[in-house]
């Protein structure tokens, strides 16, 4: 059962998300592809956390079998960044964010099959209207078809490694996952290229995606997804999807910071964003009302 997570790990978990929110947009700054964007990504994150380990004299020793697991995980990381900045080369930033919105629903379908549990009809009905408040706020075009195929494709990544991750943090160190997991998605991300020809002449890099990409692979990746995976000690993975979702409103809102007048906010907008928040917000309550109907259990235990 979930226990009820604290104020601290709420915030965090929102910080997280506005932090994701940068994402798109960096994505969409960066001229590189976007199988070289998330390798210098991964490389730029891992050195990172790397760094910090050496800097606080922590072991990098972990037991063969948490190093495969993180290791595999670390490669459906590697598989959802490559599909979500593939989404945004092939549509818009919008697009690709809609469709990463399904991840709540994807997430209520594969989580019961991880904890052996039913699924929930509350989590269910939930991400769909999720995915009904995002739809409000972005109008799907028929020549996107591609980028809506792989941000599908990307949210239904992320809640498998989601949700596996909510069960590692349960044994293991936020920061050992994230490194170790990190090295799987690098090197997935490198098998990719070495049998694509990624090794090539499209690998430079200007002075100003240099930026943007330490910006990404550092605050954006490394310290944002540490955080993400240690607040699933305490939060579900289900309710760290949930929250994501605000990652879309967050993503236009920083945009129309950054660009300013060339962001328009329609009413559709406004309608999806009530729409999203009132699950957000609101689903703690209807899980803690149904939690209080249910009777307690005999003494003794359960049957």
């Amino acid at each position: 059962m979930e226990t009820p997570a604290s104020g601290r790990n709420l915030c965090i978990l929102h910080v997280t998300v506005v932090v994701w929110g940068f994402t798109g947009i960096l994505g969409n700054l960066i001229s590189l592809s976007a199988i070289h964007l998330v390798w210098y990504r991964v490389l730029i994150a891992f050195l990172s956390l790397a760094i910090y380990f050496a800097f606080k004299r922590r072991s990098f020793s972990v037991s063969r079998r948490e190093f495969f697991s993180f290791f595999v995980t670390g490669g459906l990381v590697g598989l959802h960044w490559l599909l979500f900045f593939e989404s945004i080369k092939a549509s818009t930033v919008s697009v690709t964010l809609v469709c990463l919105s399904s991840v709540t629903l994807f997430t209520a379908l594969v989580e019961p099959l991880f904890y052996k549990r039913r699924t929930s009809k509350v989590e269910v009905f939930v991400g769909l209207l999720i995915i009904v408040g995002i739809y409000l706020v972005f109008k799907f075009e028929s020549h996107y078809l591609k980028g809506i195929i792989l941000g599908l494709a990307a949210a239904l990544t992320a809640a498998l490694f989601g949700t596996i991750n909510s069960m590692l943090v349960k044994s293991s160190s936020a920061t050992h996952i994230s490194l170790y997991e990190m090295a799987g998605a690098g090197v997935l991300l490198s098998l990719v290229m070495l049998v694509s020809g990624g090794f090539n002449d499209g690998m430079k890099v200007t002075s100003a995606d240099w930026m943007y990409l330490l910006v990404l692979g550092t605050v954006c990746t490394s310290g944002a997804y540490v955080a993400a995976v240690s607040v699933m000690k305490e939060i579900s993975a289900f309710r760290v999807a949930l929250a994501s979702n605000l990652e879309p409103i967050y993503g236009i809102l920083l945009a129309w910071l950054f660009f300013g007048h060339q962001e328009k906010m329609s009413s559709g907008f406004y309608a999806g964003a009530v729409i999203i928040l009132g699950a957000v917000f609101f689903y703690p309550v209807v899980k803690f009302r149904l939690a209080r109907r249910k009777p307690p259990a005999p003494l003794g235990g359960a049957v």
